[in-house]
């Protein structure tokens, strides 16, 4: 924990010291039952409510339902929360609490010395230990001696302090995440009201499970402000932020209302058809819960299914989207390939996770930019939008319907399983601040023959600005109209063999996509103006560039740094900036994906710097890297 200044004060009753911190980043884990999401959830949302930036790391396993106490079960959720504006859910926890041996072996090697472990001893039982290989206890054997180790029966305590509910013992023992969570909140001055409104609203119908959680959260507290184990408490003041009205949100969540803003905003009903698959599926889950908004959810028998549906929805006249992982865009790519060749509006939410194949699928990986770029037959372009964090996820998806909707093409809105699960606060914007989508449908016929009072409807003639062709909603009167996947001719749509036609459709869909209009040039943070080396990043990697930049800048070195939203078409002034440094350096949460596309677009040696491991870069690990290509310079 960073402490750049301490506050020593005696309360009246506790007469316990009080440190002030200028931020903190805390770990829960355990078993994949110990409710550690909900724990984590929970004090981000005190934090929140408190008034601190934050930014979170949920890590789940990829199991189902892995064996009680074993290394694949381990589930951690890891919070940053600060008196200042931060990026990312910090590279290392100052505070680990494991409630049994496996959470603490599967974490202890991200924990630096010094740091603060809250260990559940309870759980360490010969049985527990013998599961994951520990020879002996290391509580007991001096392996912890590095560390501020507070061995605590967080088990023990919350049955004792459950006893009146004659609850069973698993049914107690399942509050002891409470227990914790109460804890931490004294440790760190964080209030428990909203917690405790939230569990009478979550069992309003089970009195004897509310009441106990409710005691179980205010045990903990009472246990950190009476016992002597815990002589001093951490205060982190609220963050200076610009006025407005804020919450906390996940990316998930974030983009689920964008995509429901952006159908308000282009006055069309949503249609989300969708199979689930993680980490994609709370936007399902989401969604469904706004049916007052005119939105309408499918869950389909699978992928194809799903987007096929959503497509129909969009020949219908309403807004289609789709949602899906990587696996499921391999499923979903010939029908993405109709929607290129029909030009109607629909949106592919892809949320990345580690693959190939099944992969990781809790796991994050900017995997599939090249798949959604080129994972079609035949010339098909597709333009592509990334977000930025999990705010951003919002705007990136009204930047995606925008698109969609005005230039009648299907377009991928990328996230990954770190933007999804993770969270940030986030100002509500003003309605009268979004853009304005208009479907402009056709409503008459819009060609005249060699009759001219026989007035006909060509559903390939293009608005001379946009390209996009005229949408035309079924039944309306004389707009009758033929699609499929055969290649059209131009203008009349009629099917058409000719290779010059081909070659002209084929010319036009590409420019369709390279003209799109709204496409901001590339924004480059360059505050002293004698950068030599830029750092260029997409998606969820904005977040660790930036927190690394901010620390190279700190050691004195001049970086720039630029992000990219657009990933096709890509910015007018890329390939200008791109040239405008010596040296553009590029990490990935792939093998080089971007890098590719970069150096064979516009020539230029970008420098990849990659990881594969399923996690978000480290802040500490990208500013050595950044500083090293400084110095070569």
């Amino acid at each position: 924990m960073m402490a750049p200044s301490s506050r020593r004060h005696q309360d009246a009753v506790t007469a316990k010291e009080v440190r002030e911190l200028d931020r903190v980043v805390i770990r829960f884990a355990g078993d994949s039952g110990d409710g550690m999401q909900l724990t984590g959830d929970r004090f981000t949302a005190e934090a929140a409510t408190f008034g601190n930036d934050l930014s979170t790391l949920p890590n789940f396993p990829a199991e189902i339902r892995a064996p009680a106490g074993t290394l694949p079960g381990v589930s951690s959720f890891q919070l940053h929360f600060a008196d200042h504006d931060i990026l990312t859910p910090g590279d290392a926890p100052d505070v680990l609490v494991a409630m049994n041996p496996a959470a603490l072996k599967a974490n202890l090697a991200d924990v630096p010395h010094g740091a603060i472990l809250i260990i559940d001893s309870g759980e360490f039982t010969a049985r527990a230990l013998k599961k994951i290989g520990y020879a002996t206890s290391p509580l007991d054997d001096g392996s912890l001696t590095a560390y501020q180790v507070h061995a605590v029966d967080l088990t023990g305590m919350t049955m004792k302090a459950l006893e009146p509910f004659g609850l069973t013992r698993k049914e107690a023992s399942r509050s002891k995440n409470m227990f914790a969570l109460g804890l931490l909140s004294w440790m760190y001055g964080r209030p428990v009201d909203g917690t405790v409104r939230f569990l009478e609203n979550k069992f309003a119908t089970r009195a004897n499970i509310r009441d106990a959680n409710v005691t179980a959260l205010k045990a903990g507290w009472n246990y950190g402000e009476t016992t002597e184990d815990f002589a001093v408490s951490y205060e982190v003041r609220p963050a200076p932020m610009p006025a407005g009205r804020y919450r906390n949100i996940t990316g998930n969540i974030a983009l689920s209302y964008g995509l429901i803003a952006a159908a308000r905003q282009s006055n069309l009903p949503l249609f989300l058809g969708s199979y689930p698959i993680t980490p994609a599926s709370d936007v399902l889950h989401e969604i469904s819960k706004h049916k007052r908004f005119g939105v309408r959810t499918f869950q389909a028998e699978d992928e194809i299914a799903a987007i096929g549906a959503a497509l129909g929805a969009s020949f219908g006249g309403s807004l289609g989207i789709t949602t899906t992982s990587g696996p499921g865009v391999a499923l979903k790519s010939e029908t993405i390939g109709l929607a290129v060749a029909l030009e109607l509006p629909l949106v592919i939410v892809d949320i990345q996770r580690g693959g190939p194949s099944t992969g990781l699928p809790t796991k994050t990986e900017q995997s599939d930019l090249l798949q959604v770029m080129f994972g079609r037959n035949g010339e098909s372009p597709v333009p592509v939008v990334a977000a930025a964090s999990p705010a951003d996820c919002f705007d990136a998806a009204v930047e995606a319907v925008r698109i969609a909707v005005t230039y009648r093409t299907p377009v991928f809105l990328l996230s990954d399983g770190y933007l999804a699960n993770g969270s940030e606060p986030w100002p509500i914007p003003d309605l009268g601040t979004l853009p304005h989508i208009d479907p402009d449908f056709a409503t008459e016929p819009n060609h005249r023959g060699d009759d001219p009072e026989a007035a006909e409807f060509w559903p390939y003639l293009r608005d001379p600005q946009t390209l996009a062709r005229p949408w035309a909603t079924p039944g309306t009167a004389g707009l009758e109209h033929r699609i499929g996947g055969l290649e059209k001719a131009d203008g009349s749509g009629a099917i058409s063999y000719d290779p010059t036609n081909h070659d002209y459709m084929v010319r036009t869909r590409q420019a369709k996509i390279d003209n799109i209009a709204g496409v901001a040039d590339l924004e480059v943070d360059d505050p002293t103006g004698q950068a030599r080396l830029l750092v260029l990043g997409w998606g969820s990697t904005y977040g660790p560039i930036g927190a690394a930049i901010r620390r190279a800048r700190r050691a004195g070195h001049h970086v720039a740094q630029a992000h990219l939203r657009h990933l096709n078409p890509f910015p007018a002034n890329t390939g200008e900036v791109l040239r405008r440094y010596d040296r553009v350096l590029l990490p990935e949460m792939n093998l080089g994906q971007l890098a590719l596309l970069l150096r064979a677009r516009y020539l230029v040696d970008v420098v990849s710097y990659n990881q594969v491991r399923g996690l978000p870069f480290k802040a500490e690990e990208l500013a050595e890297v950044i500083m090293k290509e400084v110095d070569q310079l």
